[in-house]
């Protein structure tokens, strides 16, 4: 079992619902990056959102008044651009957020109604219909693959929980009998990105997440120790039910440098 270590040299950090949520900053946020600077030689915020822009995303974080640098921020909009490049895809269906697009322009895109080599989904909104799934249906059983952008279960909203990406795209799986190629969390190439990114060690970085799946069983499976917060979407029930087990709880992102240093 992983074991958290001493004086970490690097930290990950999920950014909603570990920062802040709905733009609220959770109180110490502020200081605990600042402390993680001093101590660390890195951090990264790495994020599963897929309906808004890196460049958003950094926006909103300083916005909540959480001091970035544009390089600590990774989204998973970058990982499938590479995919896609390496693979030779020159067919793509991105499905996604208008406002995400802006970090696919290297791809070439087709419509709904035409053949492709991949879908890139991400996450669609209010978009979200069973005839849109229909489109992506069709196109994958004429061969397409299916790239995910992350694969949530589901994601805080001030109205509550809501679906995310990977319930959408588990139903287009089944549907066609294919698995998707998952670029975001919890998939071990987004954190291998991460780390190289860093250039840190797996054992010696700490992952930080409020999502038992995706933060801490990609984080642990990576070779990270992870540590869970009781913020944002956390859920007791469904961390029990999870069978993962984070190397450390913590009420917030506030307790870490205690914990960690």
């Amino acid at each position: 079992m992983a074991t958290l270590p001493e004086s970490p040299e690097a930290v990950l950090l999920d950014v909603e619902g570990v920062l802040y949520v709905q733009g609220d900053p959770i109180p110490g946020a502020p200081e605990t990056l600042t402390r993680l600077r001093d101590r660390c030689d890195g951090i990264r915020l790495v994020t599963n959102t897929s309906s808004i822009s890196r460049k958003e995303v950094i926006a909103r974080v300083r916005r909540a008044g959480l001091d970035v640098a544009d390089e600590e921020v990774l989204t998973p909009a970058a990982m499938a651009v590479r995919y896609c490049r390496e693979k030779g895809f020159s067919r793509v269906n991105l499905m996604v957020a208008r406002s995400l697009r802006e970090d696919l322009e290297e791809i070439d895109v087709v419509g709904t109604d035409q053949r492709a080599d991949a879908i890139v989904l991400g996450d669609l909104g209010p978009m979200f219909s069973a005839e849109t799934l229909s489109h992506a249906f069709r196109q994958m059983m004429d061969g397409a693959e299916l790239i995910a952008l992350q694969h949530n279960r589901y994601w805080k909203r001030e109205d509550g929980l809501v679906l995310d990406v990977g319930a959408f795209s588990a139903a287009l799986e089944y549907a066609a009998e294919k698995e998707a190629v998952v670029v975001g969390k919890p998939s071990k190439d987004f954190f291998r990105m991460a780390l190289a990114d860093l250039g840190a060690e797996a054992s010696r970085t700490v992952m930080v997440g409020d999502d038992i799946e995706g933060d801490v069983g990609g984080g642990l499976a990576a070779g990270i120790p992870s540590v869970l917060v009781r913020t944002g979407k956390y859920q007791a029930e469904r961390v029990a039910e999870s069978g993962i087990e984070p190397v450390a709880t913590i009420d917030s992102i506030a307790d870490l440098p205690d914990l960690i240093f």
